[in-house]
Order: structure tokens, then sequence, then C-alpha cells
């Protein structure tokens, strides 16, 4: 797994490189495009208003949602990654940190949206479901958690993307299957395929 080192390096190269990947619609960033649409029009949909953006990088996607004029606060490692961030959103607010540090260093906060596109396979599944247990608390009732990322319905998808991926693929990384995350407490879940290898894990915060 790259270090924040390693993605200070890749930051130059990071947009040129995915969509060499995506063109091709080889794993893993097939369908890179149709994800961060998807999240897009979902945090739109629901108004925009307050977003936190976890692993935000070049702010691909998150500069689209500033363009749009939502209140975007923006979270990454890798200080060049950030940089550039920052070139796209001069005036959002951008934090350097884990995402995993984000919680506490947002406690009190409440947004509209949080939104994560190819980070959180970094994360084993565990880890992933004590984060969003832990991001729920920053959700305002009714607010929206939308995963972009590689991503397959079933297991066996995910298996078969494995065989034809070969030594390409990144033993390394925690890839998302649905079927796995239909229960998450707190949350109502939908899941939105958007390539062979990629979708997006939508999960609403109940209003109590």
């Amino acid at each position: 797994m790259l270090n924040e080192q390693g993605f200070d390096l890749w930051a130059d190269g990071y947009d040129r490189d995915v969509g060499l990947s995506e063109e091709a619609d080889d794993y893993p960033f097939a369908g890179y495009r149709a994800v961060l649409g998807g999240v897009y029009a979902e945090v739109l949909l629901r108004g925009g208003g307050r977003v936190l953006d976890l692993g935000c990088g070049t702010a691909v996607l998150t500069a689209r949602l500033y363009a749009a004029g939502c209140d975007v606060t923006a979270v990454d490692f890798s200080q060049n990654m950030l940089d550039i961030a920052r070139r796209k959103m001069p005036g959002a607010r951008l934090l350097r940190c884990g995402i995993d540090e984000a919680p506490e260093r947002l406690a009190g906060e409440r947004f509209d949206a949080i939104l994560s596109t190819y980070a959180l396979h970094h994360f084993a599944d565990a880890e992933k479901r004590a984060l969003f247990a832990r991001l729920r608390r920053l959700l305002r009732p009714g607010g929206v958690l939308c995963v972009g990322d590689v991503a397959f319905e079933t297991r066996a998808q995910q298996d078969a993307c494995r065989a034809k991926a070969g030594d390409e693929w990144d033993g390394d990384e925690f890839y998302f299957a649905a079927e796995d995350w239909r229960d998450v407490p707190g949350y109502a879940v939908r899941f939105d395929k958007k390539s062979h290898c990629a979708g997006v894990l939508t999960l609403t915060r109940g209003v109590e």
C-alpha cells in the first residue's frame, strides 16, 4: 500500500494514470467517471450544503461540488495532493490528516454529505465498519455517506475480477462486496453498480 510519501510522489501523475486505466476499461479504474458522476449527482440531489470529502486527492470530484456552491471541507494526508486541490478550490477548507483521524478532528460538526472515492479500500472491512459508526456522528439526520470505489455486488464477482486481473490485482487492498454491506447499524444502504469493478455505496443516516 502506498504511504503518505508514495501519494506525494504520485500526485502530479495521478489523474493521467487513472484516465488510462479507465479508457482501457481495466481494473481498478474502469467506471471511474461514472462513479464520480454518481456521487456528484447523489450529493446535489440532496441539496448539496456542507460536504466533507475524505481522501480528496487532487479534488477531481470535490472541485465540481465546490463549483456547484457546496461548502467543502476536504481531508487528505498527502500535502502534494492538497496543494493541487487548493489550486482548484481556493476557498475550500483543507485539512492534512488521515481519514481515520478526521472524525475526532471534526468532532461536534455536522455535514449534509460525507463522501470518499477510491480511498477506503485501504481499510479492512472491520475498520470500515468502525469508521462508518464514527462518521455517523458527523452527519445530520437524513444526511448521506457516499463511497465510490472498486466494488462488486457479490464476492463471486470479486473473485472473477481477481482471476482476470492476475498479477495486476492488488492484494493489499480491501474491496467492497455489496452483499456484505446490506445491514449497517444506523444507516439505510443502497449499492449502484457502475462498471464490472466499481460502484457507489450510499448510506443514509436515519432520522430519529
